[in-house]
């Protein structure tokens, strides 16, 4: 199957290779933008056979002293996911966790010239941005994609939460991770929204943190990764495949869990800030030493209720 693109509904280039479905949207002056069309396009064309030919390293996990080896991986998305995963190695993880961030990462290089003053790389739900001027960037997040297709959408009651993203945070990549998305999950968060310096680090991170939300509750339905998916780079490790009603106490635990591995990761300056969601109760992490919130209206009042804030 080769590469195929178009322009969307929304006037934003469509990539589509496989598994990766990419959308693009870019501003600024007219020939730097044609030029950064056509460079990012000739980029994603060879961007899947050159994962497709180091797939058994992508799926193999980093040792836990990665991060004094060299990388063992040789194309520069492949490299790219490798060592956003580095700073994660203390954790079971394989580059396969930070793929869709990274593909996103190398696109956008496409649109870091001058004349553009903004550019999205949504891969999928992981978003890689360059930002250089206002207004701010507002996403919107939906912590049950299930509930989509319930939603009227666009629209303020189709979000859970808000973002808003300006240039000086220095936010590179929003990512997001849980038992309900394409991927498989160790956890039971219905998602873990993560922002950080690129769309690549997000991604790993968000992997991490929404495995973190866990709980111990034998009716919790797991199976083995590689059961559910052929060579699946998560083995025959538990992944979760549905979560039953929980109580308040245990939401509140699971929640603390990821909201504690978040903190390490914020503190050791992985992430700049998340938001984790489970069967509507929600906890967010602020950004350190900043004033400014990223987190809308919706999230404030999922968190209103005791504890949600920290």
């Amino acid at each position: 199957m080769s590469a195929v693109r178009e322009i969307d509904a929304a006037g934003r280039w469509h990539y589509r290779h496989g598994p990766i479905d990419v959308h693009i949207d870019a501003a600024g002056a007219r020939d730097a933008l044609a030029e950064a069309h056509a460079a990012s396009w000739q980029c994603f064309s060879g961007i899947l056979p050159a994962l497709v030919a180091e797939l058994a390293g992508l799926r193999s996990p980093l040792p836990p002293a990665a991060a004094g080896q060299p990388c063992p991986l040789k194309g520069p998305v492949a490299r790219r996911m490798w060592h956003a995963c580095v700073p994660l190695c203390a954790d079971f993880i394989t580059p396969m966790a930070a793929v869709a961030g990274a593909v996103a990462d190398e696109l956008l290089l496409c649109y870091r010239r001058e004349g553009i003053t903004r550019a999205l790389v949504n891969n999928g739900g992981d978003i890689a941005l360059h930002l250089t001027e206002p207004p701010a960037l507002r996403i919107g997040i939906c912590a049950d994609i299930a509930a989509v297709v319930e939603r009227s959408m666009p629209g303020a009651g189709a979000w859970d939460a808000i973002l808003s993203i300006a240039p000086e945070n220095n936010v590179g990549g929003v990512a997001t991770s849980g038992w309900r998305g394409r991927s498989f999950s160790l956890g039971i968060a219905d998602s873990a929204t993560v922002l950080g310096r690129t769309a690549a680090l997000a991604d790993a991170a968000a992997t991490i943190i929404a495995n973190a939300v866990n709980l111990e509750n034998e009716r919790i339905l797991r199976a083995p990764a590689q059961s559910l998916k052929d060579e699946s780079d998560l083995g025959e490790r538990l992944v979760t495949v549905a979560v039953p009603e929980l109580t308040d106490e245990e939401v509140a635990s699971a929640l603390e869990r990821g909201l504690a591995r978040a903190r390490g990761l914020q503190a050791s300056g992985v992430v700049a800030a998340a938001a984790l969601f489970l069967q509507g109760r929600c906890r967010v992490m602020e950004p350190l030493g900043h004033a400014h919130s990223f987190w809308g209206e919706q999230a404030g009042a999922l968190a209103s209720q005791p504890g949600a804030w920290v």
